[in-house]
């Protein structure tokens, strides 16, 4: 189907566009010189060590935290929106699950890094969806343990001050956000990162929201397209039929 509309780039010569390209370049070697200075300053953040012991449940049965990184010196947990009352996991969520192949997994490792997911639903419910997704990478259960509110991805006022992305409620009103409308508890996306220094364990990063997708997948694919991500907020405007919102969940 084609969903190609309104006003495309311009048509030019080689020339024209070769010299166009060589000007974008220059600011995306700015940009790329921009990443590596932020991913040095993220290296630079101190780190906080964890001193709750939190059990999750995985298909080989009860795991400590210290468990989910198999052995290895660092530890990223992908949170895997998925309450215990809903029948599946979130479909933007499980977008991003879909792209986590073997292959990322065998070169984190190579790394001395291992990559999990963790949810709040229970471990029947997410064997389940795993199963019916065809996915193979470690997914854990967190029901019953305060680890999804500890690091704001299930947020529950009667549990713990609402926080998320670094902002408190107020926070994000004061900016003109209300997040925090609707049904509580909220399930929401994140992930975050771990050292293990012999028994002691560090939590070293979390991101959440846009942030999230700073580790690649198909949207960065797309960036590089004429027609991009095809979703309402990207300029230029109108180049879709029907542009999608923003959502990452790939739904036709």
């Amino acid at each position: 189907m084609n969903r190609i509309k309104g006003e495309l780039p311009k048509i030019v010569t080689r020339d024209e566009w070769l010299a166009a390209r060589k000007e974008l370049l220059t600011k995306e070697k700015e940009a790329t010189r921009a990443r590596d200075a932020l991913n040095a300053e993220r290296r630079r953040l101190p780190m906080v060590e964890i001193d709750k012991e939190y059990i999750f449940e995985g298909t080989d049965g009860k795991a400590s935290l210290r468990d989910l990184f198999d052995g290895r010196s660092q530890l990223i947990v992908g949170h895997f929106m998925f309450a215990p009352d809903w029948e599946q996991g979130c479909s933007s969520c499980s977008a991003g699950a879909d792209e986590m192949s073997s292959g990322h997994l065998r070169h984190l490792h190579a790394r001395d890094t291992s990559f999990v997911y963790v949810s709040l639903a229970t471990l029947a419910k997410i064997e389940r969806y795993k199963e019916r997704k065809g996915w193979t990478f470690p997914w854990y259960s967190s029901y019953g343990s305060d680890f999804n509110y500890d690091f704001h991805v299930t947020l529950d006022e009667s549990v713990t001050p609402l926080v998320y992305n670094y902002r408190s409620k107020i926070e994000h009103a004061q900016v003109g956000e209300s997040i925090f409308e609707g049904k509580q508890p909220m399930e929401m996306p994140g992930r975050s990162c771990f050292l293990r220094d012999g028994d002691r364990i560090f939590h070293t990063y979390s991101v959440y929201a846009r942030g999230l997708e700073q580790a690649g997948g198909s949207y960065y694919f797309l960036d590089e397209t004429a027609l991009g991500r095809q979703e309402f907020w990207e300029e230029p405007k109108g180049r879709t039929v029907a542009p999608r919102g923003a959502v990452p969940n790939f739904l036709d």
